[in-house]
């Protein structure tokens, strides 16, 4: 289908450029809800300048595919709720050959050693990191993340074992910070909402009053009360965002970057993003380690050489000190000049390493991939299941009616959107996909 039959249209520059605020779009169309949330990012008081991808659409407030600066300001929401969410692609000493001939047995060996969807872990998996972190985060952490590390998660995010140019395989992963970093994400939307309309913070009056309930106990145990306020106060945290729920918010809501919430989310979004990164090289080391049982080897993992090893996420925000400004990326990736990155297309089409060319206008970025055409519901009403099996013919994928929404059909073409992008990024190596792991609720071997 065209993208005008599924709803996409001729950018409107009116309304974007009543803003007065400097922007770039990469898309030829968009949807209008993509339109809107662009124009409501642009309006934002501390937004100086934007660009969209040219996969872009509609996303949670900011677009997925867009990228902001933003003035002494970071906005959770404008980095979404999957912080670190991006891309790992890994060089392997295996060969093409080698991978296809066992393609199904090495599908089978990934499902066996990294869970996927909403499974994780039965114990906690080592995690070494020496950034600081809140207390919440570290909370959070450890009743969730150390189970989740190590997997993979669900919808878009996928295992692939492909080959290059010199037939080399790599293994490419597309995986975030999992339930830990949403749960971070959730936290600070809702605390960003609270510090601009609600002036007497609810948790603090609950707070208030457990240390209120336990003087007491605060004089006999320090120690003891100390740990206790400590739970309470995360407990209380998690139980504030379950009842408010960030979907629920309307507006756009930021933290100063001097603000005592504004430097511990700054904190957690680094920790969170360091975590994605460590979830996506646990994924490939055991990857490495099943594929060296199947084929009696000993390959050991590279992860210190960048031609090698490539990681880029496509959701967070830091600092430019060119421009004194806090650059926002939600489903966009990184690229400066000389900048190595990752952009995949789709279950059939691969994806594509690539070098930054360190375009100003675009905010230094590029696509994250190729954008979706179809809502997850549309999709599983429009595309045939023979027809996709067909397009995925010569691919071990995880081909069924749970992931019809997955399929190549649901998004744009990969080949025209890195066509839009040329001035953004140079394609350094096309990799083709031989074994495509995604969730699914059941698996066909």
């Amino acid at each position: 289908m065209k993208l005008q039959e599924l709803g996409f249209q001729e950018i409107d520059h009116v309304p974007l450029q009543a803003t007065n605020k400097p922007y770039q779009i990469y898309a030829q169309l968009i949807d209008s809800t993509t339109q809107e949330q662009f124009e409501d990012v642009l309006k934002a008081p501390f937004v100086t300048r934007a660009a969209l991808m040219p996969d872009a659409h509609a996303g949670y407030t900011m677009p997925i595919g867009a990228v902001c600066a933003c003035k002494d300001t970071v906005v959770p929401q404008f980095v979404g709720f999957d912080i670190g969410c991006g891309m790992c692609a890994y060089k392997t000493d295996f060969s093409k050959e080698e991978i296809a001939s066992k393609a199904d047995e090495i599908y089978k060996e990934i499902i066996k050693r990294i869970p996927l969807g909403f499974s994780k872990h039965k114990h906690h998996q080592s995690f070494k990191c020496n950034l600081e972190a809140t207390d919440f985060a570290k909370s959070v952490l450890n009743s969730t993340g150390l189970m989740q590390l190590g997997t993979l998660g669900g919808g878009n995010h996928f295992i692939e074992v492909g080959y290059g140019k010199d037939e080399r395989a790599w293994i490419v992963i597309h995986s975030g910070s999992r339930g830990f970093g949403h749960k971070i994400a959730s936290h600070y939307m809702i605390e960003a909402y609270l510090a601009h309309n609600d002036s007497q913070d609810r948790a603090s009056k609950i707070i208030a009053e457990f240390e209120e309930r336990n003087r007491v106990f605060k004089e006999k145990n320090p120690k003891g009360y100390k740990k206790a306020l400590e739970k309470f106060k995360n407990k209380q945290l998690l139980a504030l965002n379950k009842k408010l729920k960030p979907d629920n918010i309307k507006g756009i809501w930021g933290l100063d970057v001097e603000s005592r919430l504004g430097q511990e989310y700054i904190k957690d979004l680094n920790f969170a993003l360091y975590f994605a990164l460590e979830n996506r090289k646990l994924m490939i080391q055991r990857i490495v380690e099943g594929l060296n049982e199947i084929f009696g080897t000993q390959y050991p993992f590279v992860f210190e050489d960048e031609s090698r090893f490539i990681n880029r996420n496509h959701n967070h925000a830091e600092f430019d000190e060119s421009s004194g400004e806090w650059i926002h990326r939600k489903g966009a990736t990184h690229a400066e000049e000389g900048m190595m990155g990752v952009i995949p297309g789709n279950m059939r089409d691969g994806s594509f390493i690539v070098r930054g060319k360190g375009d100003r206008d675009a905010l230094c970025s590029s696509s994250h991939g190729a954008g979706r055409v179809m809502s997850r519901n549309r999709a599983k009403e429009c595309i045939d299941m023979v027809a996709f099996k067909e397009a995925m013919q010569g691919i071990k994928g995880t081909v069924e009616e749970a992931t019809l929404d997955e399929s190549p059909f649901a998004y744009k073409d990969i080949f025209e959107v890195m066509e839009l992008q040329k001035d953004l990024v140079e394609v350094v190596e096309h990799i083709k996909v031989l074994i495509n792991v995604k969730d699914a609720p059941k698996r066909r071997f």
